[in-house]
């Protein structure tokens, strides 16, 4: 990997093309967070989804956030007309991101996405220093300018992200390692917990208080999915425990946290639908636990330093499990092993055994382990 020739970038532009998913939006903000920490007179922008955007517009590092919308090809909703439908949304957003940099351009763009649309909305920027990976995908390394390779030791999404920081000539910082959220949405937050009799700035200082458990049980392959019935059992044990869980989500996700509560004994708070992306991540930040699926809010939650216990099936948690800070060890992974389709990466499965045979029970006894060990360690 060729260090920068420029060494201070205080006072310039920096541009960073991380569209979508939730969760490689996550693993991109820790390399803001140290861009701004050692540059800090620098101007960050952030070429984003706009369904994410409202993430990014709170969070003090960045700038300027460019919200775009283009429909993804490989949602399961969406359609045999998507492919169109995203290609004439690309041909609209690239002639409108170069109206806006032609007026001000960036001084480096850091393409952190690697494909063939990131490449080409880098190139909307009038000159600039373009960097992206080495082992992109879809001809994206045909745009760059410079290219960072990741070495075979190297295997989290986090860690090849970092790389960026290294090619920069700054090293990241454990501070670099958080999630912002308004005060607005915290205050949200706590009036919808308050609205579920649930007094979070009690539990916040109260360490006899009950935790609350926030649980994500959807995702977008299909072959992530934990059985309902299986879900139901473990929401009713925790809540017989004593123990507050709600279950978020988007308001897609609705109809099927519904099917998990009509299986239930007990009655969980619901927050899917209810709440906004930066209005969930808060949540997320005041919850004792998260338990889920890998997706996008288990890497909200690891970033937010709340500790994980994840559900691992057809992914590699080396490579996209929640990310353990140096020092720090407080994410749990479930797996059921000894299967030979394990990790297989497959979005659609006709059996899902690997989620099957992950028991509730296991997962509540690990909760509750972890819960146990924090309750005594942050003493």
């Amino acid at each position: 990997m060729k260090s920068s020739a420029l060494l201070d970038y205080n006072g310039k532009r920096i541009l960073l093309i991380k569209p979508s998913s939730l969760g490689d939006i996550v693993h991109t903000l820790p390399i803001a967070h140290a861009i701004k920490r050692c540059f800090p007179d620098c101007s960050l922008g952030w070429i984003v989804q706009r369904s994410f955007a409202p993430l990014l517009e709170v969070d003090e590092s960045v700038d300027t956030v460019y919200p775009i919308h283009i429909p993804s090809t490989s949602d399961p909703q969406a359609g045999q007309w998507a492919w169109l439908k995203a290609l004439q949304a690309t041909i609209s957003t690239v002639q409108e991101v170069r109206r806006q940099f032609q007026k001000k351009p960036y001084d480096l763009i850091l393409d952190l996405h690697a494909s063939f649309r990131s490449g080409l909305l880098g190139q909307t920027n009038p000159g600039g220093r373009r960097v992206g990976f080495s082992q992109a995908k879809e001809l994206n390394t045909f745009f760059q300018e410079h290219l960072i390779n990741t070495p075979k030791t190297i295997e989290h999404a986090q860690d090849k992200n970092l790389l960026f920081c290294s090619y920069l000539g700054i090293k990241e910082a454990d501070q670099d390692f958080h999630l912002c959220t308004g005060e607005e949405d915290r205050q949200t937050v706590q009036q919808f917990l308050q609205s579920h009799q649930y007094d979070v700035l009690t539990a916040l200082t109260d360490q006899t208080h009950s935790p609350v458990v926030y649980a994500n049980p959807a995702a977008r392959w299909q072959s992530k999915f934990w059985p309902v019935a299986h879900w139901a059992a473990l929401a009713d044990k925790l809540q017989n425990r004593g123990i507050r869980l709600i279950f978020g989500g988007s308001q897609q996700d609705s109809e099927y946290i519904n099917s998990i509560v009509r299986l239930m004994k007990t009655a969980p708070i619901i927050a899917a639908g209810r709440l906004t992306l930066p209005q969930s991540a808060a949540l997320i930040q005041y919850a004792s636990l998260y338990i889920g699926l890998d997706s996008g809010p288990m890497h909200i939650a690891a970033l937010a330093r709340t500790p994980v216990v994840a559900l691992f099936g057809p992914t590699h948690p080396d490579k996209v499990g929640p990310y353990n800070l140096p020092g720090k060890n407080e994410h749990r992974i479930i797996q059921a092993k000894e299967l030979d389709c394990l990790e297989c990466r497959k979005r659609n499965c006709s059996h899902r055994s690997c989620m099957r045979k992950i028991s509730p029970e296991v997962v509540y006894e690990t909760a509750i382990s972890l819960l146990d060990t924090l309750r005594t360690t942050r003493r």
